[in-house]
């Protein structure tokens, strides 16, 4: 059974036990948290799609930790025109894990 939901404004596919890189969440580390926007649920038998979501369907996952990625370094620059510029940027993210995906078949 895998599920597809919604978060940060990605689309993200999951299964069991699966860790998954989200974009930063603000919840601490440890606490269960349940992601409702879920686009679609299939298991052997039968595919649900939402119209957007799926209404009754939910993902509950356990924040594993919190970070930053490596640094990227974004550089402009303009020959014989005495410009250049640099930045750099750590995208922060939020790792957690799946740790049960439900669907009450009833609601939709």
């Amino acid at each position: 059974m895998y599920a597809v939901f919604i978060s940060g404004g990605k689309q993200y596919k999951v299964i069991k036990n699966q860790i998954i890189r989200l974009e930063k969440l603000k919840d601490p580390i440890g606490k269960i948290i349940n992601l409702d926007q879920v686009l679609m649920i299939s298991s052997e038998n039968s595919t649900q799609v939402g119209n957007p979501f799926i209404k009754g369907a939910k993902i509950t996952a356990n924040i594993e930790k919190h970070g930053r990625l490596k640094k990227i370094k974004i550089i402009k620059f303009n020959r014989r025109k005495h410009y250049k510029k640099q930045q750099g940027h750590r995208q922060s993210f939020t790792d957690v894990k799946i740790i049960n995906i439900n669907y009450i078949s009833g609601e939709s």
